[in-house]
């Protein structure tokens, strides 16, 4: 790991512990640089705000198990491993899907998930989505992010292998057969 992102995992330990005791949207970058002892620059040199600090947190967490998915996992796996994730990380993702800001978690899942599954789809067709395509992808990733804040906000009763299965039947049928190839055994 390089300097930078020591620095930006530093950043990122320190707006954890801070989301232990205050809600996101009550922390500040004065909080954040006073609790990790670094300076305003180094934050600015890195992130635009508390929120894409956040989120490049997230992407670090879950990148991982999304860029295996067809490659060493499947599907159901990968999500999976997200779910547990999320999970293992509980105090960090309570705060940071309980925050409504316009850069929210929330928004920047759905971008990163939508943007994942529309490049699977693309390479595999070779080909741009076609409109009723990318409207179901688009219902269907705003659909899996409610459901995934609401199991964070409520307690995250159900098993991730659970949330998984649910969501992989929450497919709609055309989208489940354009990725079907992401349950086989790899």
């Amino acid at each position: 790991m390089d300097r930078q992102d020591r620095t930006k995992y530093r950043m990122a330990q320190s707006i954890k512990g801070l989301m232990g005791r205050m809600p996101l949207d009550k922390i500040t970058v004065k909080d954040i640089v006073a609790d990790c002892g670094l300076t305003r620059q180094t934050f600015y040199r890195n992130f635009r705000d508390k929120y894409d600090l956040v989120n490049w947190y997230f992407e670090k967490l879950v990148q991982q198990s999304f860029e295996e998915m067809g490659v060493s996992l499947t599907l159901r796996e990968g999500l999976t491993r997200k779910f547990q994730f999320i999970r293992e990380e509980r105090v960090f993702f309570t705060c940071a899907f309980g925050s409504n800001d316009y850069n929210s978690l929330m928004k920047y899942d759905y971008d990163y998930i939508f943007k994942f599954y529309e490049n699977i789809l693309q390479k595999k067709q070779g080909r741009p989505l076609e409109e009723d395509v990318r409207f179901l992808l688009q219902m269907y990733c705003h659909g899996s992010i409610r459901m995934t804040v609401d199991w964070v906000l409520t307690g995250m009763e159900r098993e991730p292998e659970e949330m998984a299965e649910l969501l992989i039947e929450a497919l709609p049928g055309k989208l489940n057969e354009l990725l079907s190839f992401l349950e086989e055994e790899v």
